[in-house]
């Protein structure tokens, strides 16, 4: 997706427009692609709305009748007095993995100055009844993951999601929040103290629900697919059978993101549904840091050697195929090779690292890859 600069005005009709009425994300990003900007969106009648294929009535009339202007405007103003970015999907700064998401939202608010794109992200949840068993794999994980240079994501909820940050913080990784309610609050409460030291060590708070919105129950299992999105892969570290940790999980696997799970003991009750991705084949079992670096390719960062082409290299079908599309395109994002190849990005990374090795492809800034 080309990155379109939006202005103050385009940012407020794109906010109203997900606002209104019966009109969801799709719908919303389908009209904008139509006639050119939300802007334009809400100057039409409903009569012209309705020339677009698949536009329903209802919709058609909530825009063109839309009349809550005050409320979107005050978003904006609460924005710009604390320091929130409102960022909408087409912008440079929305994050990168986000945008090839259908359901992405139309614009998000964000607190704190996180790289939303970084290099690595992971995203690690889990149930909020954590044991110490739970705790002590979460903090373990997160000091083993340091050198690595990966950005850690979750929710801010009870349980693993603040185990999670709080050691993020305590050993210097930058992590991101995504919460299910407006940034005008911290669910829990208990958290804020958290949530603040969060943005002061460089990590972020993120949010698609206004300032109005509460915490209810119907909005945290919606903020688990920007949770699962903008990631690379998703860890599960406890869960029951259901829940909004399986929840994230199974949008990861939708996403042909990458998900791994923390094995627990036959019958723990907390446990069972990370077993039960693992022994369905929605996870691949983690143990340790390694099992990361193994199926992400995420290596530690070792000083730049040069490279050597080699006049003639074996590949598999799948690497030509990596390289073949490189050679049509020309600069591919990660994310656009893992959807147009159909592949997992486990696998595409570990195609590109052996183009790479062979110095058949190089790598560029922002996990932008183009052949040699």
């Amino acid at each position: 997706m080309t990155n379109i600069p939006v202005n103050k005005d385009e940012i407020f009709f794109r906010i109203a427009l997900g606002e209104a009425d019966n009109v969801g994300i799709k719908t919303a990003k389908k009209l904008i692609s139509h006639f050119g900007s939300a802007q334009e969106v809400f100057r039409l009648s409903g009569r012209e709305l309705m020339q677009v294929q698949g536009m329903a009535h209802n919709r058609a009339a909530a825009i063109a009748g839309f009349a809550n202007w005050d409320k979107v405007e005050k978003e904006l103003n609460y924005a710009e007095k604390n320091g929130i970015k409102a960022i909408s999907y087409s912008d440079s700064l929305y994050p990168n993995r986000l945008k090839h998401c259908e359901d992405g939202p139309l614009v998000i608010f964000v607190k704190g100055d996180a790289d939303l794109s970084a290099n690595r992200m992971l995203s690690i949840v889990g149930t909020r009844r954590v044991t110490e068993y739970g705790k002590s794999m979460t903090r373990n994980l997160i000091e083993t993951l340091v050198p690595y240079g990966i950005t850690v994501v979750s929710g801010l909820a009870y349980g693993v999601d603040g185990e999670a940050h709080k050691a993020c913080v305590d050993f210097g990784i930058p992590t991101i929040a995504v919460l299910g309610h407006g940034l005008n609050k911290i669910y829990p409460p208990v958290h804020t103290r958290l949530a603040n030291e969060m943005v002061e060590k460089g990590g972020a708070l993120i949010s698609e629900f206004s300032i109005e919105s509460k915490p209810d129950r119907e909005n945290f299992p919606q903020r688990n697919r920007i949770v699962a999105g903008m990631c690379d892969a998703t860890l599960v570290v406890e869960s029951a059978a259901r829940g909004g940790s399986i929840i994230t999980a199974e949008l990861a696997n939708d996403y042909h993101r990458d998900v791994f799970a923390i094995p627990g003991k036959v019958g723990d009750l907390r446990s069972e549904g990370c077993n039960k991705l693992i022994k369905r084949h929605r996870a691949a079992l983690f143990e340790t840091v390694k099992d990361l670096e193994y199926v992400m390719g995420w290596s530690l960062p070792e000083k730049a050697k040069p490279i050597q082409k080699k006049i003639f290299v074996e590949l598999t079908p799948e690497e030509e195929a990596v390289l073949f599309f490189l050679r049509e395109k020309g600069k591919v994002q990660i994310d656009e090779l893992s959807l147009s190849l159909k592949l997992p990005m486990s696998k595409v990374m570990v195609h590109l690292l052996n183009l790479e090795l062979n110095g058949l492809v190089r790598s560029l800034p922002g996990k932008v890859y183009e052949a040699c």
